[in-house]
């Protein structure tokens, strides 16, 4: 049996054909440009659905516009960053843009490049969510190409940013527990030593955050942090250090709900529970937060809402490269759940007399 030779690709002038009208007003369609009547948006619209047309990218390049976006993700396995994949898509929905995702790695060398690589096949713009390069190398690739970074609190004059307010979202934290009684609040941060990151990066206003609403609520003596990083294996190598304390912490703050993960395996190990032993509070809300067997108190930072911000802003700076940088900070709210309670000195009943989360038991 003969092989089938290749379909051929369906091109404007099809399109056009089928549609009864001239390949200008197909451009004009495809392009959404003033000019086409709704009637004959409709009829090219229906000519494309029936001939299965597929715009070809490489002309479009060509053209200036590739109606593709570049996405970088500094780690895949944190649940957080998905909320704000579907804010992108969502706000792109009903537009000619797909999306493409790039891992970063959490590391300079990989997210120079990714975004390099975005750069070179021609995506009209990049949202970076959470790059931990150097802001000159954000602004290099910004002054290339329409770039909205998220998750970082510097300014720039070529880039917009979308951020959470995260020195608020740790003090509704520390707040929360010590409402309940906590005194000994410690923290969960991620490692940083560079200068331009400390000021700018999620992690490090955390756990300033946490700094000022202790020195804030009188518990500056109780200030207690472990520098590890934002991943399950850091949240638990920190409780395994705050657990080794001779006066170890009645609750724990994890700077993400991902490292709060880690924190309650570590106490499942211990043989302890939270709350019943030690009240755990995470950060950034995600679907695993409320599912049920866990039910961990959180900090919701609205990352759908980052997400179409992020989309929205880049969209506004493709269409005007030379507009003003918008700076967007959204407010978060406390979720409290059952990983949290008055610590067991207060309410006179230890761990194993308290219903507590034990996930990894």
């Amino acid at each position: 049996m003969e092989p089938q030779a290749p379909r051929r690709r369906v091109t404007i002038v099809d399109v056009a054909r089928h549609a009864q009208v001239s390949t200008t007003a197909v451009s004009k369609v495809l392009r959404n440009a003033y000019g086409a009547s709704p009637e004959m948006r409709a009829k090219v619209r229906r000519a494309i659905d029936e001939l299965g047309y597929r715009p070809h990218a490489g002309a479009r390049a060509l053209r200036g516009q590739t109606y593709t976006i570049g996405v970088m993700l500094p780690d895949i396995r944190n649940p957080f960053f998905p909320d704000i994949l579907d804010g992108i898509t969502a706000r792109l929905a009903d537009t000619d843009y797909q999306v493409f995702l790039g891992p970063g790695c959490n590391g300079e060398p990989e997210e120079a490049r990714v975004t390099e690589a975005m750069i070179d096949r021609g995506m009209d713009g990049l949202v970076l969510i959470a790059p931990v390069s150097q802001r000159a190398h954000l602004e290099h690739v910004a002054s290339v190409v329409p770039t909205v970074v998220v998750g970082r609190h510097g300014h720039s004059p070529v880039y917009d940013t979308v951020t959470d307010d995260d020195v608020a979202g740790a003090s509704l934290v520390v707040g929360h527990l010590a409402d309940l009684g906590h005194r000994r609040i410690a923290h969960i941060e991620h490692h940083e030593t560079d200068p331009t990151r400390i000021a700018e990066m999620p992690n490090a206003q955390r756990a300033d955050g946490y700094r000022r609403a202790m020195r804030a609520l009188g518990l500056e003596e109780e200030i207690d942090i472990v520098s590890t990083t934002y991943t399950q294996q850091g949240g638990y190598e920190g409780a395994r250090e705050l657990l080794a304390r001779p006066r170890r912490p009645t609750a724990v703050f994890a700077g993400a709900d991902i490292v709060a993960m880690g924190v309650l395996e570590a106490l499942t190990e211990a043989g302890l529970s939270a709350p019943g032993d030690i009240s755990v509070a995470g950060y950034d809300n995600t679907t695993f937060a409320s599912f049920g067997p866990i039910s961990l108190t959180s900090v919701d930072q609205a990352g759908h809402e980052i997400g179409g911000n992020a989309a929205r802003l880049l969209l506004e700076r493709i269409a005007d490269r030379h507009k003003a940088p918008v700076q967007v900070k959204l407010s978060p709210s406390l979720v409290p759940r059952r990983t949290t309670a008055p610590p067991p000195e207060q309410t006179g009943i230890s761990g194993s007399g308290q219903r507590g989360v034990q996930p990894f038991g």
